[in-house]
């Protein structure tokens, strides 16, 4: 059970979100009275009656006439029924009550409990300034209504006494009511930080499959797209050749199909990714061998001597770099050879370059151009790498990015 399972139970100005008033919210609408502040409210103006009665039978004793008393006595209840105004106007109702118990000492109950009102509702400097005046008020009333069973001395250190211990502990509720919003605060702010936290992680989430989707999808319809090219300008082609082309083409189809199936997996269950498992820089050979079985000439010059010893992360990294050079070299440079070259080790880096050599005449430029660099430049930059490209000397192109390998 917390607190504001029962808002009933707490202040009116707790309930609302903005918390107790503070200065420059004046203009604000008051919160309803909750079932806290009637029962609190009444027991202010019982404890007010009480002390204004202690005082009537004290004035009395002091042999003032009946119209004195009876005056003191309408005053006083006057202050105690004033006191239901005090969530409204505090300040006002503690000068005028602090005022009037001058010299009525029966509005002197009424008078502590304005004080303590405006400890409670309003900054310090407010409050010093009021309790000020109500110490003078009262050490007034002690001078010209003296109590006959006490001491003018007496009289006089009571009322400071009294004053300040009614003044620090308002002072002391209103701290503990702005602690209670500050933490308030701060807790709304820790779950809308840690929604902000969930959203970038989720768009991140989405970003990095996005990439893996470009990759492995553009890798796949390259494959058909050269085989349904060459099908195409050479239908007179041999019978084994069409076959391997439509076997290609159905198989790169169907892992098209299943990289599509575990990607939309991924998106509808962010927490599972999927049986099949991650490419790695040991499945790098099989990725050159697929591009040269679809017909692409590729020379693989791998200089790591354990491609299993490279972290998981970072041969990832390394093979859709690869993957996506080739897939380039494919749809820009059809029929050139391309190179890819791997080297470095533990504590130097792993560095993967890709290139190819001028295309055979004009290419017709592809839609999309430049989407998968600019992945790749991502995706290099939040494994801690680099990444370049550009065209070489003869024409080519050529990809190259480093990437971190801890030693």
């Amino acid at each position: 059970m917390t607190r504001t399972d029962y808002p009933w139970l707490l202040p009116s100005e707790m309930i609302d979100p903005r918390g107790p008033e503070l200065p420059g919210d004046r203009g604000r609408a008051r919160p309803r009275r909750t079932v806290r502040d009637w029962v609190i409210d009444t027991l202010m103006f019982l404890l007010a009656a009480g002390i204004g009665l202690i005082a009537l039978e004290a004035s009395e004793k002091a042999g003032n006439s009946e119209n004195v008393v009876l005056v003191d006595m309408i005053v006083g209840m006057l202050a105690c029924c004033a006191l239901w105004t005090r969530r409204r106007w505090p300040v006002a109702l503690a000068i005028v009550v602090g005022a009037v118990s001058a010299v009525a000492p029966v509005a002197g109950g009424a008078a502590l409990v304005a004080i303590f009102c405006v400890a409670v509702h309003r900054p310090f400097r407010v409050v010093a300034a009021v309790g000020g005046l109500s110490l003078v008020t009262g050490c007034l009333q002690t001078v010209l209504r003296p109590d006959p069973g006490m001491s003018l001395t007496a009289g006089l250190v009571g009322t400071v006494v009294l004053m300040l211990l009614v003044t620090g502990w308002g002072m002391l509720v209103r701290a503990r009511r702005q602690l209670v919003v500050a933490l308030r605060e701060r807790a709304t702010r820790a779950e809308a930080e840690a929604e902000l936290r969930a959203e970038q992680a989720q768009r991140l989430a989405r970003e990095a499959i996005a990439r893996e989707m470009h990759d492995v999808l553009a890798h796949r319809l390259t494959l058909l797209s050269v085989h349904a090219g060459a099908l195409e300008f050479r239908p007179d082609a041999p019978a084994p050749e069409v076959a391997r082309a439509a076997g290609v083409i159905r198989d790169s189809a169907h892992e098209a199909l299943q990289d599509l199936r575990m990607i939309i997996g991924v998106l509808r269950a962010p927490g599972d990714e999927g049986d099949r498992p991650q490419p790695t820089l040991v499945t790098l050979d099989a990725l050159v061998a697929e591009s040269r079985e679809a017909g692409m000439k590729v020379t693989l010059d791998s200089r790591i001597d354990d491609p299993a010893a490279v972290p998981a992360a970072t041969g990832r990294t390394a093979y859709r770099i690869a993957q996506e050079g080739l897939t380039n070299a494919r749809k820009h440079a059809p029929g050139t050879e391309a190179t890819v070259e791997v080297s470095g080790g533990p504590g130097d880096g792993l560095t993967v370059e890709v290139r190819n050599a001028a295309p055979l005449g004009e290419v017709p430029r592809v839609p999309g151009s430049g989407q998968g660099l600019i992945g790749l430049t991502e995706r290099a930059l939040l494994a801690g790498g680099r990444f370049e490209h550009g065209a070489t000397g003869d024409g080519g192109f050529a990809v190259r990015a480093w990437l971190p390998w801890a030693s």
